[in-house]
């Protein structure tokens, strides 16, 4: 059985530039804040799953002045997101954990319901099944796992739309793939997703 890599898509929560529509209610500091607490989280579930590797895709790269600063762990990979529009650039992660002879699952760091026990779920999942989603309920996905890989499950899709996940379904459908549609969960977007966070210290208001 191939391992499973979990890549894991962030840009570095530099104020003013990572979770921008919550700024309305937490400010460009907090929303910075929460976006750097959300991506530990996301590194730490991933790395407890222990289905294999746990690489981050970063924007910018991760040698960019951008991310000093951030404490990754030690067990993290770090590569770039590359050029592109979400699609291209998920695509181009997909390709080449695929070439190399693991399964991915693609993710952000926007779910904070995303768990250890619904990672290690997805990548079961592809025991059986060629792929897996995990939707949001704002009609997205929060996860995409693969076994193989073909360019239309990412080109031509209307992304940060209510029909992305609607259309990769679609999308898998035609492709004749077996696939597991795993329950929904919610995104961290805009203010009223704020009522999602767990209960706890996530929110640091600036």
């Amino acid at each position: 059985m191939s391992a499973t890599r979990i890549v894991v898509f962030a840009k570095a929560p530099q104020p003013g530039r990572v979770k921008t529509r919550l700024i309305p209610a937490l400010g460009a500091e907090g929303a910075a804040a929460l976006a750097a607490h959300m991506l530990a989280h996301t590194l730490g579930v991933a790395i407890e799953a222990g289905r294999g590797g746990v690489e981050l895709c970063a924007s910018p790269a991760p040698d960019d002045p951008a991310w000093q600063g951030i404490a990754l762990p030690a067990a993290v990979y770090g590569s770039a997101q590359g050029e592109g529009d979400l699609g291209a650039r998920m695509a181009g992660a997909a390709r080449r954990v695929l070439a190399a002879g693991d399964r991915v699952l693609l993710i952000g760091t926007d779910c904070p319901a995303l768990d250890t026990a619904c990672l290690r779920a997805a990548s079961d999942a592809l025991d059986a099944a060629e792929a897996v989603l995990v939707p949001s309920f704002d009609g997205g996905y929060v996860l995409l796992g693969l076994r193989r890989f073909d360019p239309t499950l990412f080109a031509d899709i209307a992304w940060s739309t209510s029909s992305v996940a609607a259309m990769t379904l679609a999308r898998l459908r035609a492709l004749g793939w077996t696939h597991r549609v795993l329950p929904a969960l919610h995104d961290i977007d805009v203010p009223d997703d704020l009522v999602h966070l767990p209960a706890g210290a996530w929110i640091d208001a600036g």
